[in-house]
């Protein structure tokens, strides 16, 4: 039998596998080691990210122990909690990564994507995932909380931490927790700075804002910290690292991808290797499945990567095609969750393809020594060595 356990390394190496045997075999699969029940179909999947009521988030998205459980909102902010508070903590960041206020950001990222790429192709030769998928997503959330450019890469660096698990261990260690720990002080550090001198960033705005007509605490701040400069970050430097690499994997795609389809090469990516691959919920009412019965208390991973693989949906899903409709990918969740940093990340995405392309007319990735990030959650390199052949 097919396991799938999302802390093993043989699994973040190629889950994908895997994902085909559960659609095919075990649509409802039964981890009972670890104790939970995992969705890997586009229907089921998409069904219970519909239904926040049924498939709750009120014990976090993540199976680690010290992240699960009634407390888990003091670690994953609001995506711990399910509507309607849900929805009220999404709104105080106002028109913030809403339509009109991404499109106006576009100029800022394509700063910070020249910033950081134009001397890494004068060099001719870089670590693709670390030098530049990584540190753009970061250094536009970072300005966007007001964090000063000196501090960022430290920021990034106990990020990386903060997501690695140990091979199939569900415990983190003792590196990921002081990197926790470094970041809450940051964290605090900036929001009391912030109440002492409001600047104009999120985090002021944060700072100001009510709930209840009540401030936000330094928990509840710190905690919004986490998640849009710890974790939002994470998937959008993973994607643009895999989309790099497919397009190395593949001439055509990327030929097409340096040559103009930067879209495409993007969005194609978000369905065909997803860095989201799994989040959790807790079933909170005896619910029939696929047969079985699963009981109220049940923790369930859903797979949204899987999900994105699934033939019902995607014709030919294990090929690459920039020709593909890719409406119905779920990388991005659906329902109340769905990725509050979407469109900015699509925006990221598109840009930095789009400046690859102008800069860059062709280029080589070492595999050998590439290395890829070990997280139950996301998918991506943490180091993606590449040479380039400049335009």
């Amino acid at each position: 039998m097919t396991v799938y356990d999302p802390f093993s390394y043989d699994v973040h190496e190629d889950p994908y596998p895997t994902y085909a045997w559960m659609r095919e075999h075990a649509p409802l699969y039964r981890n009972e080691e670890r104790d939970f029940w995992a969705l890997s179909r586009h229907e089921d999947v998409l069904a219970a990210l519909r239904d926040p009521a049924r498939y709750s988030s009120r014990n976090g998205i993540s199976l680690e122990p010290d992240l699960w459980g009634p407390d888990a909102v003091k670690t994953s902010g609001f995506l711990a909690m399910d509507p309607p508070e849900h929805g009220a903590m999404r709104r105080l960041t106002g028109e913030v990564f809403k339509r009109k206020w991404v499109t106006a950001q576009a100029p800022r990222v394509r700063r910070l994507v020249l910033d950081r790429l134009t001397p890494l192709v004068e060099r001719g030769e870089f670590d693709f995932a670390g030098e530049f998928a990584a540190a753009l997503p970061n250094d536009v959330m970072c300005e966007v909380m007001g964090i000063p450019a000196a501090d960022r890469d430290a920021i990034r660096a106990d990020n990386d931490l903060l997501n690695s698990c140990e091979d199939g261990s569900e415990v983190r260690g003792r590196a990921t927790l002081d990197a926790g720990l470094r970041l809450a002080v940051y964290y605090v550090g900036l929001v009391q700075q912030r109440r002492r001198r409001p600047a104009d960033d999120l985090t002021s705005a944060l700072v100001a804002a009510r709930v209840d007509d009540r401030p936000l605490t330094d928990s509840q701040l710190v905690a919004f910290l986490f998640l849009l400069v710890s974790a939002t970050n994470e998937s959008t430097g993973k994607l643009i690292g895999n989309a790099w690499y497919h397009g190395w994997r593949l001439p055509e795609v990327r030929r097409a991808g340096l040559d103009g389809r930067a879209a495409e090469w993007g969005a194609e990516t978000l369905r065909y290797d997803s860095p989201s691959q799994m989040m959790a919920r807790t079933l909170t009412e005896d619910t029939e499945i696929h047969g079985t019965l699963v009981p109220a208390g049940a923790r369930v991973a859903l797979l949204p990567a899987s999900a994105n693989r699934d033939s019902r949906v995607f014709p030919d899903p294990d090929r690459f095609d920039l020709d593909r409709d890719t409406g119905r990918h779920i990388a991005f969740g659906h329902g109340p969750h769905f990725c509050l940093g979407a469109a900015l990340a699509n925006l990221e995405i598109t840009i930095a393809l789009t400046e690859l392309g102008h800069l860059v007319r062709d280029y080589e990735v070492d595999p050998a020594r590439a290395t890829r990030i070990h997280s139950p959650h996301q998918r991506g390199f943490a180091r993606l060595p590449t040479a380039v052949v400049r335009r």
